[in-house]
């Protein structure tokens, strides 16, 4: 594992070290399916006649991303047979690809005319991609020292969102002059790309562990990680900071799963005009957020920019309203995404360099998956009913729920603040 250097990197140091264009490629990889069992999915079921509330239901498969620490423990701690040369990380880095390549084909194979086995083949890509999330986060924790985190997450967050532009715009598009199938078996394609990326990545350093006992194995890798979380911050700071982790991610993620392509379409928009805009336009902005939240946390730490982009991008939301009072308006949909994306964008990176700086690199996949799922889950537990609020009170109203989240979270911020502001400054967590 490498070691900390004395003082801060330079940003160019920071950005151009190898791992930070490994990181890119797997972020491709991470964001591929991500769309592809939610947001993108939608229009193929809308599509096909599905009504709003069953959208936003069988989009929820995403929901497995928020539930990944169940199984991360096996990440940790035991080696996939017939990979064993790759690696602990790379040997499930590989498996998970290929897991997603077969749903997506799966998918293409079903179509949403056999509903049973295209939601079956939906959760299996959730499934598999979630699992790739928890190997991926492992990797980059373990290939780097905190104080190079925030480029890693830069980079990383420019392949992942280079691949939602593509499962996104592109397959929006394309989807305009060729079926649904063909668009997810050509994007099912494109994961080969970080297939062989996977297998010439260096693999992370990891110490030697002594031979348990069966018992004793499954104490350390099923309890051990959520017990030494409490034991290094006490049960009240614990406590209070999964309380914070729970809250301040609502607007972002509530707005993720299937309803915003039926709000996109609601509003007047074409598939072509929402592609070219939200999953164009908005994604090279998201990128230059996430490069601006990159940089803020080489020179500041993660916990300031955190707490700066969680005010402004949770309010974002708000901005939706606009598009309700002027609907079908290109200008007012650039200027909402422009906001949106920019803020989604910067807040990336202090986030993931947050959740990293607080994990303990004994347990590095499973802290971090739990972290990271208690981060998402509650913005995608209420995109599970999304479908039924809006259609009870309005899109409008809908959004304005989710913003309401930060309050609470702002209360825990303020609490917070004396405790974390120096976390991840110094190379240690």
């Amino acid at each position: 594992m490498s070691v900390a250097r004395a003082g801060k990197p330079s940003l160019w140091q920071a950005f151009t070290q190898p791992a930070a264009w490994t990181m890119f490629l797997f972020g491709f990889s991470s964001g591929l399916p991500f769309l592809l069992v939610a947001g993108t999915l939608s229009y193929w079921l809308k599509q096909h006649g599905v009504v709003l509330k069953e959208i936003t239901v069988i989009a929820s498969a995403g929901m497995l991303y928020a539930f990944k620490f169940v199984w991360a423990p096996l990440l940790d701690h035991w080696r996939l047979p017939g990979l064993a040369r790759l690696g602990r990380r790379r040997g499930w880095l590989l498996a998970a690809q290929c897991g997603v390549v077969a749903g997506l084909v799966a998918m293409a194979w079903c179509t949403p005319t056999q509903l049973p086995a295209f939601i079956a083949a939906t959760v299996w890509v959730a499934f598999f991609g979630a699992t790739q999330d928890i190997a991926v986060d492992a990797y980059r924790i373990e290939i780097a020292p905190p104080d190079q985190q925030g480029a890693l997450v830069a980079t990383y967050s420019l392949g992942y969102r280079i691949a939602l532009m593509v499962a996104g715009a592109f397959a929006l598009i394309l989807a305009d002059h060729v079926a649904w199938s063909q668009v997810y078996l050509l994007l099912a394609a494109t994961m080969l790309v970080p297939i062989f990326a996977t297998l010439f990545a260096l693999e992370p350093a990891a110490p030697a562990q002594p031979a348990l006992r069966w018992s004793v194995a499954m104490r350390h890798a099923l309890l051990d990680p959520f017990a030494d979380f409490f034991r290094r911050y006490g049960l009240q700071l614990a406590l209070l900071t999964l309380a914070f982790l729970l809250l301040f991610k609502i607007p972002e993620q509530a707005t993720i799963g299937g309803i915003m392509g039926p709000f996109y379409r609601d509003m007047g928009f074409s598939q072509t005009q929402i592609g070219a805009i939200t999953k164009i336009y908005g994604i090279w902005i998201g990128i230059a957020g996430a490069f601006l939240g990159g940089a803020m946390v080489v020179r500041w730490g993660p916990w300031k920019p955190l707490c700066a982009m969680i005010l402004l991008c949770g309010s974002c939301n708000l901005l939706y309203l606009l598009l309700i009072a002027w609907p079908g308006n290109l200008w007012v949909l650039t200027a909402v995404i422009s906001a949106e994306n920019l803020t989604l964008g910067m807040l990336g990176p202090p986030t993931v360099a947050f959740l990293s700086a607080l994990v303990n690199r004994d347990h590095t996949a499973t802290q971090y998956a739990l972290l990271s799922s208690l981060v998402n889950l509650p913005g995608k537990v209420l995109g599970i009913f999304a479908g039924g609020i809006a259609t009870a009170v309005g899109y409008g109203a809908y959004f304005v729920i989710t913003v309401c989240a930060l309050v609470p979270a702002t209360v825990l911020l303020v609490w917070l603040w004396p405790r974390y502001r120096d976390i991840g400054k110094e190379g240690a967590a």
